[in-house]
């Protein structure tokens, strides 16, 4: 395929993400009302999805635009010692449960990235996220998968080609940090 065929597919994908826009924006005030309490964001995904997890969690805790105080948030992908003892002596389905378990409290906010909405291990440990009364988010394509009937609330990106699923992904992560940067560093 063309570079012109893969751009036009990226427009298209991002003409329609208004649809997402009022999710979009009632997870920001989610996000904001988890910090305020004391609750952190956790993310987590698989692949791309890991990579995106530990991207954003950097973005929150570091800085993304603006000078603030640190945004507690953590990727479930970054402790390859977690990941690879929990896979070898459970499965990999529950590397994700696992470490909710141990980490989440009822005030944390919960965000499992699956472009299909279909992951053993996100659908697994946003289960137990809402066991311990997290609220919890899936970020999928347009179909949702099974995270459709499990998560709290989902943004389910209007495509079901992964790469621009991936782009949406980051594009609403990158949104979500910028509107916490505005929100914390108000007067």
């Amino acid at each position: 395929m063309s570079f012109e065929n893969a751009l036009q597919r990226h427009f298209d994908t991002f003409n329609q993400l208004q649809l997402v826009r009022e999710d979009t924006e009632q997870l920001a005030d989610q996000i904001e009302a988890s910090l305020k309490q004391g609750g952190k964001l956790i993310f987590m995904g698989n692949g791309g999805s890991a990579a995106d997890s530990q991207h954003l969690a950097a973005e929150f805790v570091v800085r993304y635009k603006a000078e603030r105080h640190p945004l507690a948030a953590i990727s479930l992908t970054v402790d390859t010692s977690i990941l690879t003892a929990h896979s070898n002596d459970y499965s990999f389905d529950s590397v994700f449960t696992r470490q909710i378990q141990a980490l989440a409290k009822p005030e944390d906010l919960i965000i499992g990235i699956s472009t299909s909405g279909n992951s053993g291990n996100i659908i697994d440990a946003i289960e137990a996220a809402k066991d311990i009364g997290c609220k919890t988010w899936a970020w999928t394509g347009s179909k949702g998968g099974k995270l459709n009937d499990i998560a709290d609330h989902l943004i389910r990106i209007p495509s079901d080609e992964t790469a621009r699923i991936q782009e949406a992904h980051i594009f609403v992560g990158h949104w979500l940090c910028e509107e916490m940067d505005r929100r914390t560093t108000q007067a």
